[in-house]
């Protein structure tokens, strides 16, 4: 069992990797939503005397998952989108993994999005005054969660 300090410092400055199909798309900075909730199903039951809200879970849900990066010259991202715009058969779902990587290049964490797509691609607002960075952002639906151990 890895120390507090091991953990630590395998976790911090942690860089993630988008995988479709097994292979390494591109590299990111910043990712979220990476959850899963379910929706609650209440009803109310009793003898008159006494009711009871129960709750139960329903169906899942997925929050789409936000990837970050500075902008790039690579053109992966933006071919897997296009992939989707010029579809003229339905949607072409695939396989995806957001795999995190420590400090050292080992990976950490994995998780797999079943049923995938890319639903928005955008840059950060073009100011020619301004020094910061450009940031380029992908957005991910998908219809399963599965975190795997490493």
């Amino acid at each position: 069992m890895p120390t507090d300090a091991d953990h630590d410092a395998a976790y911090q400055g942690s860089y993630f990797a988008l995988e479709i199909d097994g292979v390494s798309l591109a590299w990111f900075t910043g990712c979220s939503g990476l959850s899963m909730e379910f929706d609650v199903i209440t009803f109310k039951e009793g003898n008159g005397l006494k009711v009871i809200e129960r709750k139960r879970a329903g169906r899942p849900k997925y929050s789409e998952v936000v990837l970050k990066r500075g902008l790039t010259t690579g053109k992966e991202v933006h071919d897997w989108f296009k992939e989707v715009v010029d579809a003229a058969k339905p949607t072409p779902y695939k396989t995806a993994s957001i795999v995190i990587y420590d400090r050292v290049g080992a990976a950490a964490a994995r998780f797999n999005l079943e049923g995938c797509w890319p639903s928005k691609m955008s840059i950060s607002d073009l100011q020619a005054g301004s020094d910061d960075s450009m940031v380029e952002e992908l957005t991910i639906q998908h219809e399963f969660l599965d975190w795997v151990a490493v």
